[in-house]
C-alpha cells in the first residue's frame, strides 16, 4: 500500500514539473514571437499617427484571434465555453479595453525613444502582474526561501535594469531626445496597464476558461476601445487612419504585426495559465531580447549610439532578462499548489462553479462535454481571413525604411522554430486545453 502511495506521488510530481515545463517552452516562445510584432509599428515614422498605427494592428489582432481559436477548437466549442462561465466576458472585454491603451502608448514611446530602449522599459509590468498576483491570487504564497530569494532578486534586477535604460535614453544624446521624456511616461504607463491586464487573465484561468475563448472576448473590447481612441483623439473622422486604410501596401505589415502578436499573445496565456502570473509573464518579457534584436539588427536603432549608451542599453537589457529568468525559474512547491487550490475553491463558491472540473482544466484535463466539431461558418472564417491576408500581401510593398533584410531573415527563421516547438509541446500534453 505505501508502494502505491508513493508511486502516485511521484506520479503527480512527474505531471507538475512536466507542465511546468510546458509552461516555460510557452513563455519563451510568447517571447520570441511578441518581441518581433512590435517592428511593423516603425511605420509611425512613415508619417502615421500612432493612433492609426496601433488602430490598423488592432485590426489585425482581430482577425488573427478570431481565426486561431476557430481554427484550433471551433466555435461551438469556444461559445460554449464563454456560455458555461458568462461572468468571465465582462473581464475579457476589460482586458481587451486595456491591451488597447496599452498598445497605442507603446507606438507613443518607440516614436519617441526608439524600439531597442522602449521595449524593456515597459516590460517592467511583471512587476505590477506580480504584485497583482501576490494580493489577489496569493501567488508564490508558501513559497520557501529559496523561491522568495529569487523573486526578491529577479525583481531588483528588473527595476535597476529599468533605471539604467530610462538613463541611457536621456543621455545618449539621440535625435528623439527632446522627446524623451515623452516617451520614458509613454513606457511607463504602458507597463502598468499591461500590468494591470493579468489580472483578468488570471481569473479566467482560475474558473478553468480555454485561453482560446478567452481571447475570442477580448478582441471585443479591444477593437471597440481602438476605435473609439482614434475617433476621439485622433481627428474623428479626419483621423489619418481612415487614409492608411486605402493604403493597402502598407496595410498588410500592420495587419501582419497585429497576427505575429496574436501568436505571442497565445503562447503567453497558455504560459500564465500554468506558471501563474509571477512566472509565466516575466519569462514572456525576455520579447525585450527580441525586440532590441529587429530594433538594433534589422533597423539599425543603435548605429549612431556612442560607446557608453550602447553598453547602458545592453547592458540594462541583460540584467532585466537575468531577473525575468530568475522569477520564472522558482518552481511551484507543494504548499503554493495548496494556495492556489484554495483560490480555485473560492472562485468556485463565488460563481457557482464545478471544483472538480475546474480542477481538471487547470491541469490541462478539460473535461470532454464541449463539442469540438467544425461547422461549415468555422471554415467559412479561416478562409475569410486567409483570403484578407493574402489580397493585402498581393499589394504590399516593403515599407520605406532602412532595413538590414539579411537579419529580419534569420529573425523570422527563429520565429518559426519557435511556434513549432511550443505549438507541438501545448498539442501533446494538452490539445490546447
Amino acid at each position: 500500500m505505501a508502494a502505491s502511495g508513493t508511486a502516485v506521488t511521484g506520479r503527480a510530481v512527474a505531471s507538475v514539473r512536466s507542465l511546468h515545463v510546458m509552461g516555460v517552452i510557452c513563455g519563451l516562445a510568447a517571447g520570441v514571437w511578441l518581441g518581433a510584432a512590435e517592428a511593423p509599428t516603425k511605420l509611425v515614422n512613415a508619417g502615421f499617427s500612432p493612433f492609426a498605427i496601433s488602430l490598423c494592428m488592432v485590426a489585425g489582432v482581430f482577425t488573427a484571434r478570431w481565426t486561431f481559436p476557430t481554427l484550433l477548437k471551433g466555435t461551438s466549442y469556444v461559445f460554449a465555453d464563454l456560455t458555461a462561465k458568462k461572468h468571465l466576458i465582462v473581464w475579457a472585454i476589460l482586458a481587451g479595453a486595456l491591451w488597447a491603451v496599452a498598445n497605442t502608448l507603446t507606438v507613443f514611446a518607440i516614436r519617441d525613444v526608439g524600439l531597442a530602449t522602449a521595449f524593456p522599459l515597459w516590460n517592467t509590468n511583471s512587476l505590477i502582474g506580480l504584485l497583482w498576483g501576490r494580493l489577489l491570487f496569493g501567488e508564490l504564497k508558501g513559497a520557501g526561501t529559496k523561491n522568495s530569494l529569487k523573486v526578491l532578486a529577479g525583481t531588483t534586477c528588473i527595476v535597476i535594469a529599468a533605471i539604467m535604460l530610462g538613463f541611457s535614453t536621456i543621455q545618449g544624446g539621440a535625435s528623439n531626445a527632446p522627446h524623451a521624456a515623452r516617451g520614458l511616461m509613454a513606457a511607463a504607463g504602458a507597463s502598468l496597464l499591461w500590468g494591470t491586464m493579468y489580472v483578468p487573465y488570471r481569473k479566467a484561468y482560475l474558473s478553468g476558461m480555454n485561453p482560446l475563448s478567452f481571447v475570442t472576448a477580448f478582441t471585443v473590447g479591444e477593437l471597440g476601445t481602438m476605435f473609439a481612441l482614434t475617433w476621439a483623439l485622433d481627428g474623428g473622422a479626419h483621423s489619418s487612419a481612415f487614409q492608411l486604410i486605402h493604403s493597402k501596401q502598407l496595410l498588410f505589415w500592420l495587419f501582419l504585426g497585429g497576427f505575429v502578436w496574436v501568436v505571442g499573445d497565445l503562447f503567453q496565456q497558455f504560459a500564465t495559465k500554468y506558471l501563474g502570473i509571477g512566472r509565466g509573464i516575466p519569462l514572456s518579457n525576455t520579447n525585450q531580447l527580441w525586440g532590441l534584436a529587429w530594433g538594433a539588427l534589422v533597423f539599425g536603432e543603435l548605429a549612431s549610439a556612442n560607446w557608453a549608451h550602447r553598453m547602458l542599453v545592453l547592458g540594462g537589457s541583460f540584467l532585466m532578462i537575468v531577473g525575468a529568468l530568475a522569477i520564472s525559474t522558482a518552481v511551484a512547491s507543494a504548499r503554493e499548489h495548496t494556495s492556489r487550490n484554495e483560490v480555485l475553491e473560492r472562485e468556485c463558491d463565488r460563481y457557482g462553479l464545478i471544483y472538480r472540473e475546474v480542477l481538471q482544466a487547470q491541469s490541462g484535463d478539460e473535461f470532454g462535454s464541449r463539442s469540438e466539431r467544425r461547422r461549415w461558418w468555422d471554415y467559412a472564417i479561416v478562409l475569410a481571413a486567409t483570403g484578407l491576408f493574402v489580397w493585402l500581401g498581393i499589394n504590399a510593398v516593403v515599407p520605406p525604411l532602412a532595413m538590414n533584410l539579411h537579419w529580419a531573415a534569420a529573425l523570422t527563421g527563429l520565429l518559426a522554430i519557435a511556434l513549432a516547438g511550443g505549438g507541438w509541446s501545448l498539442w501533446r500534453q494538452t490539445r490546447f486545453s
